[in-house]
């Protein structure tokens, strides 16, 4: 399960600051401090199949990590996102042409192979961005906060990427919202419901030609 409460930054000199803040260096394991390039690419069938059933098929490399993601399910209400989520190692083959048994064996996997059935997965769109990230030891809870900067790449045109997100790695959500409320408050961060991916197709869906 994933859980986290993402937030909007209007501007990369405000991620910058918020990046050597003070609730940083209070909560923050520092030797967990790093800064990676990140590159993922979202897929559905033509018909979009996986899409219309609230499922995301996504393969990222983290530095020299290389996994498929598939998430399902869930909400997002005042920047906090909840969903089911399955993480598998992959080869860099799976950017190219990924099979839909890459999550075999588990439940919804299996869901996942009766909706795609035959259809081949195509590349619906890609981000590509800057993660800085370190985690902090808040309250009762272990989180974990990320800065992305980038953009969102699709073939109807491109979005930039600024944000802020705070993932729950252990403890419990009020503390995660508690956090997440002291960054809004602290610089005016405006709650982000939308995933990366949902902002993609938005810019897709927006370009389609209008029906007569």
């Amino acid at each position: 399960m994933e859980q986290e409460m993402k937030y909007s930054i209007p501007s990369k000199e405000l991620s910058d600051i918020i990046w050597n803040n003070s609730i940083i260096e209070k909560y923050g394991d520092d030797s967990t401090r790093e800064s990676l390039v990140m590159k993922a690419v979202y897929f559905d069938t033509e018909d979009m199949v996986l899409s219309k059933n609230n499922m995301t098929v996504r393969v990222r490399v983290e530095g020299e990590r290389k996994f498929a993601t598939l998430k399902w399910g869930g909400c997002s209400t005042n920047g906090f996102h909840e969903r089911n989520e399955i993480n598998v190692p992959v080869s860099d083959e799976s950017f190219i042409d990924p099979s839909v048994d890459m999550f075999k064996g588990s439940e919804d996997g299996e869901v996942l192979m009766q909706l795609a059935k035959d259809k081949p997965l195509i590349n619906l769109l890609e981000t590509r961005f800057l993660r800085r990230r370190i985690r902090l030891k808040y309250q009762q809870s272990l989180v974990e906060l990320a800065i992305d900067y980038g953009s969102i790449i699709t073939d109807a045109g491109e979005e930039p990427i600024l944000e802020l997100e705070l993932e729950l790695y252990a403890g419990n959500i009020d503390d995660l919202k508690k956090l997440g409320e002291e960054f809004a408050k602290e610089y005016g961060l405006s709650p982000e419901n939308r995933t990366k991916f949902s902002r993609g197709v938005s810019l897709l869906k927006a370009r389609e030609p209008k029906e007569q």
